[in-house]
């Protein structure tokens, strides 16, 4: 408990460092002895949406405030005086709320597209303010015409929860014609679907969404299809907890007959057609310590990014003019059991040489699965859980310029170590999740194409209750990727993420607000190195004051 007590006693003045290229100095702040009534509103060390140069035009999509479960709903029309063609279009959400308040799940829909998906801070009773940026280009199409517009974010204001939760959300647009991949750095990490790939190069021509029975039809001219999956587990069941959760024969508060092994799973007319380990979210509630996150939320809190599916492979499938049925399941869940939410966004690049592309899928081939949780009993608790799982899939398409071959191949692992004692007051998970996803593109003339990714998950936790009823929280979360482009054998691109939080923080339980007497340090690093240039920055929060903002690069 060594590290409790040197924590308790940060009182004074420490540095806090903004070292831009060695320029900023440090400057001394004030950090009271355990957290007031009042503290730094929310940061997170990502970088900001790169902006053009150049004329822009803003609309406003929202201004609500929420107290219960009503949608906003409203309507948007395209802006005036920036063409219809956008080098960059930029979502912003600005929100403040203050009193009493859980962290809350939000959508927001313009004609039917999910453009994002977010939570909220939990507020100090003096109130906080905070903002999202996010890079919306890819919804083009779906911004050149006049939608309907709804937005939730579901809370319940009482006499107890008193936080109410207002918002803006604006889009900006900036003239002209993109001229690469939206933010192609950050988007080389997350394997996005726009990075230039050689066809259906850039920004998708139509963005669609399933109709009735989960179906979609696709224009007849595809000749690149992806589908992004807003995928969370949430609504307050064990569902949010999925990583936690344990066999039933283990006498602990989640169950779910197969563990914790949890993966998103695509399927086409029932045929499955992609697979992905989903990210495990942490809301700023999370892990029983809001103290751990009222600055710095978890890694991807406030801008949950989709899973994406590349389904070329079934392009010569879906160009019949049909409707096609796009079912998202969640292995793992127990039967009848709700509590993930996975709307489906189907993005679609056109052959403008071409009225009808047909093709053909070539290969499928799906692995056995592995999911085997071990509970051991004990004075310690313990469940051990391995899962493994991949899929192959190809397919062609003959376009106006040749015929084109896709093969994604998925490969998902995870490894976790749940430990706990009686009552649960230790209660610890060591859990990582790895996707390896490449995805090879063939058009016979050029050299072949291929894009690897792979992306790692982890969450090293602990949390525990002491005889003086003091919770303690300690939590390591890393969201990271690398990512690799070859034409030809030959490297052409390449990026590597780290997004690394951790936190220590400790708490009365069992008391009013005012008499917790909490404590907590907490840091972020986020480090995106690549072709496309580098970002690397260090936030650092004792007792929710800002100690070090440091950029590296």
């Amino acid at each position: 408990m060594k590290r409790r007590l040197i924590m308790s006693m940060l009182t004074g003045t420490l540095l806090v460092v903004g070292t831009l290229f060695g320029t900023v100095p440090a400057r001394a702040v004030d950090v009271p002895a355990e957290f007031g009534t009042d503290w730094h509103d929310p940061v997170t060390a990502a970088p900001a949406v790169g902006k053009p140069a150049g004329k822009s035009c803003r609309v406003t999509l929202v201004r609500a405030a929420f107290r219960d479960f009503t949608p906003y709903r409203g309507t948007y029309t395209p802006p005036t005086g920036c063409g219809t063609r956008w080098s960059k279009v930029v979502l912003r959400l600005d929100g403040k709320v203050k009193g009493r308040q859980y962290d809350r799940l939000g959508y927001l829909h313009v004609g039917g597209v999910e453009v994002l998906r977010t939570s909220t801070p939990e507020p100090s009773p003096d109130g906080i303010a905070w903002s999202v940026e996010k890079d919306v280009t890819r919804y083009s199409d779906t911004f050149r015409g006049a939608r309907d517009v709804e937005m939730l974010i579901g809370n319940v204001v009482d006499d107890m929860y008193t936080g109410v939760i207002d918002v803006e959300v604006t889009l900006t647009f900036y003239a002209g014609r993109p001229t690469a991949a939206p933010d192609r750095a950050h988007g080389l990490a997350e394997g996005a679907p726009d990075r230039a790939r050689g066809h259906g190069e850039g920004v998708p021509d139509r963005v669609l969404t399933l109709g009735e029975g989960g179906t979609v039809t696709t224009p007849r001219n595809s000749e690149r299809v992806v589908a992004e999956v807003y995928a969370t587990g949430s609504g307050g069941g064990c569902e949010e907890f999925w990583y936690l959760t344990v066999p039933d024969s283990a006498p602990y508060s989640c169950q779910a007959d197969g563990g914790p092994y949890r993966e998103v799973d695509i399927s086409v007319d029932g045929q499955l057609a992609g697979t992905a380990a989903p990210f495990p979210h942490v809301w700023t509630g999370g892990w029983s310590n809001p103290f751990l996150w009222y600055v710095i939320p978890g890694p991807r809190a406030f801008d949950v990014r989709p899973i994406e599916y590349d389904l070329t492979p079934f392009a010569g499938l879906l160009n019949d003019g049909r409707p096609h049925r796009v079912e998202v399941t969640v292995a793992g869940v127990p039967e009848g059991q709700s509590g993930w939410s996975a709307p489906v966004n189907v993005l679609v690049w056109q052959d403008a040489g071409r009225a009808h592309v047909t093709g053909k899928l070539t290969a499928h081939r799906a692995g056995t699965l592995v999911n085997s949780s071990t509970y051991t009993p004990g004075s310690t608790e313990r469940v051990d859980t391995e899962g493994a799982y991949g899929l192959t899939v190809a397919g062609y398409v003959d376009t106006s310029h040749g015929r084109v071959t896709t093969t994604v191949t998925r490969a998902l692992a995870t490894t976790s170590t749940h430990r706990w004692t009686d009552g649960e007051d230790m209660d610890r998970l060591d859990g990582r999740w790895s996707d390896d996803e490449s995805v090879t593109v063939d058009d016979g003339r050029s050299p072949s194409r291929t894009t690897r990714t792979h992306r790692t998950y982890t969450m090293n936790g602990v949390t525990t209750v002491g005889a003086d009823a003091r919770l303690r929280s300690e939590m390591t979360l890393g969201d990271r990727a690398a990512v690799t482009e070859s034409a030809g054998g030959r490297r052409v691109g390449w990026s590597r993420l780290d997004d690394t939080y951790t936190g220590d923080a400790t708490y009365t339980t069992g008391v009013p607000r005012e008499e917790r007497h909490a404590v907590g340090t907490t840091r972020e690093r986020y480090r995106l190195h690549g072709s496309d240039g580098c970002h690397d920055r260090t936030v650092t929060t004792v007792q929710g004051v800002l100690t070090q903002d440091r950029v590296r690069c």
